[in-house]
């Protein structure tokens, strides 16, 4: 039974105005800890703007002092996903009062995006990687058509002089160690040293990589579990109340033949992370 819900009965309508009250103090918590500032970044094309982001660091810490706070409840660890450019940050809980298991979960999803650091290293290294790209691009033009007839010349050289043009490459395509020893001869003819160009293209897209920063975005909304999945950013603080039948979970039950104590339990539980939220 999701708390929340339509119900005519005493006892739900009693979970259902302190859940409302959690949803509420809930929501504050996040709308303050994901209040969005300014940050001057770069574009990949080196033009300066201006983004909003927060710190979902932020988000984790709540939620750290939240599970802190439920003794003796089973807690899940604070888990962080990541798909694509969307992350969430959650973490579920739940205690058994009696046959019953009311358990929580609470939820920040939003969107990450990349961009550059405000770093003049960042323009020097796209700089240098685009004379390379140009370096090798133009190298590539000019052994491509001196690498064919220099193939075919070094072939009939070693002895295959009696094959067509077809079947030489197709040797030399199938031959790991001879295409190693031709390309070495045609890049020699060169005046481009391949390999310390593409080392070096290398080690500068490891290095844009690293001045990447990352900024967060999200809106201070209630989702439900179908918004949540369907990927839209908010947060989410859900309860569900279910009886406990031979070791198996059940969502429809009848409330008025919960014992009494039981109900009072489940009614302080919620108080209980009621005022963890207002501390």
């Amino acid at each position: 039974m999701r708390i929340g819900t339509n119900s005519s009965d005493e006892f739900s309508q009693i979970l259902n105005k302190k859940y409302a009250v959690i949803q509420n103090n809930f929501l504050n918590n996040i709308k303050t800890m994901t209040k969005m500032v300014s940050v001057k970044v770069m574009l990949g094309d080196s033009t300066v703007t201006e983004q909003s982001t927060f710190d979902p660091v932020l988000i984790k810490n709540f939620y750290e002092k939240i599970i802190k706070k439920l003794h003796d409840w089973d807690i899940q660890d604070i888990t962080i996903t990541n798909n694509e450019g969307l992350r969430r940050i959650f973490t579920k809980f739940q205690i058994q009062e009696g046959n019953y298991l009311l358990s929580g979960h609470v939820s920040q999803q939003f969107h990450v995006l990349l961009y550059y650091k405000l770093e003049q290293r960042v323009i020097e290294c796209q700089k240098e990687l685009a004379e390379i790209i140009d370096k090798t691009k133009n190298g590539e033009s000019k052994m491509a058509s001196l690498g064919d007839k220099f193939i075919l010349d070094k072939l009939k050289e070693m002895g295959y002089s009696d094959l067509d043009n077809q079947k030489l490459f197709e040797i030399f395509f199938s031959n790991d160690k001879l295409q190693k020893k031709l390309y070495e001869n045609i890049e020699q003819k060169s005046d481009i040293d391949f390999q310390k160009l593409i080392k070096k293209k290398t080690e500068l897209f490891n290095e844009l990589d690293n001045l990447l920063i990352e900024l967060y975005q999200t809106t201070s909304v209630l989702l439900d579990d179908a918004k949540l999945v369907s990927g839209e950013e908010g947060c989410l603080c859900t309860f569900d109340l279910e009886f406990i039948k031979n070791k198996n979970k059940e969502g429809l039950f009848d409330t008025k033949k919960i014992p009494e104590n039981i109900k009072q339990n489940i009614i302080q539980r919620m108080d209980q992370f009621s005022n963890i939220l207002k501390k």
